[in-house]
């Protein structure tokens, strides 16, 4: 069978290491062209393309893939089937219907759940206990397509979105080889979707980034690890940004590991007020008040500086109890 593969980030590189190492042929690797990259702006090449220029695959990166030039460049790949992988673009009609097998899509979620650009990330930002692969079979909607295959994945409460990612991504590559050997074989058959059970997982914005401390601890807790490594949860110190990397609910002494419930009101404290500075145990760093309970920060990035733990940021920037983190906009 020949297949063509669409994709771009690290996410689709497993994939693509799958299905050519499961021996199928892939007469042409679709991804998105050089973008400039670091501080000196230079071209550089997508995950895919360096991965697919290794295997020693033919490359074609269109600026727009509803144009002639790509269809005529597909068309001539003579694709029994197309997989796509976060590939960037959303497929016309014109390519979904080409391969007789259609188009087929490794999606970071168990859909109906989390259709969108960002599934990875809401997953940890809503703070699922669960989450998955889902193999769809493409339509002109977004994500709404039929269903081929699923499979689902735990996050503990301390996986970041990064962690998750990972998973995902070598997940996605482990179930592709298995889901296209029964889709050639007439094994499978395609589920609708129920789009009454649909949530979405927008594009991330700016907003997204910024802690609003009246939230509780479990809350930003999920915000802090959904978007870690990127693009990072965000408060204001001295009206710098500060980025939070790392950070737990905090526990009661003697609670045997259950969460705090106190609320600002209960401690006397505004949301955002630093409670003390933590040097003992596993987890060390400082405290800070929330809408409800208290959240224990041990990862930091200063603007314009490297990630640091917690206590150096105190250290080197003069952070004292009683300091009250601003929320920026």
């Amino acid at each position: 069978m020949r297949i063509v593969y669409m994709g771009t980030p690290d996410f689709a590189v497993p994939g693509l290491r799958a299905l050519a190492e499961a021996g199928y042929s892939i007469p042409l690797t679709v991804t998105q062209p050089d973008r400039p990259k670091g501080r000196g702006g230079r071209l550089a090449p997508s995950p895919v393309k360096q991965t697919a220029l290794a295997l020693g695959l033919e490359v074609f990166q269109p600026e727009r893939v509803r144009s002639a030039e790509s269809l005529d460049a597909i068309r001539r790949a003579e694709p029994d089937l197309i997989v796509v992988a976060a590939y960037g673009q959303i497929l016309p009609k014109t390519v979904l219907d080409l391969p007789p097998f259609g188009c087929l899509n490794v999606h970071a979620s168990l859909l109906p759940a989390l259709r969108g650009a960002a599934p990875i990330h809401w997953a940890v930002l809503n703070g699922c206990a669960k989450t998955g692969i889902t193999m769809m079979q493409m339509d002109e909607g977004m994500d709404t397509g039929a269903i081929w295959l699923q499979r689902e994945v735990d996050i503990p409460q301390e996986m970041t979105s990064g962690e998750l990612h990972d998973a995902l991504a070598q997940l996605g590559a482990a179930i592709l080889p298995e889901t296209l050997e029964l889709l050639f074989k007439g094994e499978l058959r395609p589920v609708p979707q129920d789009s009454a059970q649909a949530t979405y997982a927008p594009m991330l914005k700016k907003a997204h980034e910024w802690i609003r401390w009246e939230r509780g601890a479990g809350e930003l807790r999920d915000q802090i690890r959904g978007l870690a490594p990127w693009p990072g949860a965000s408060a204001r110190f001295e009206g710098k940004t500060l980025k939070i990397n790392e950070a737990a609910v905090l526990r009661r002494e003697g609670a045997a590991g259950a969460e705090s419930v106190d609320s600002a009101a209960e401690v006397g404290a505004n949301p955002g007020t630093v409670l003390g500075i933590v040097k003992n145990g596993n987890t060390k760093g400082f405290s800070v008040q929330t809408g409800a309970g208290a959240l224990l920060v041990s990862r930091v990035k200063p603007e314009g500086r490297q990630s640091m733990d917690a206590l150096s940021f105190v250290n080197g920037y003069g952070l004292e109890v009683g300091y009250e983190f601003e929320t920026g906009e």
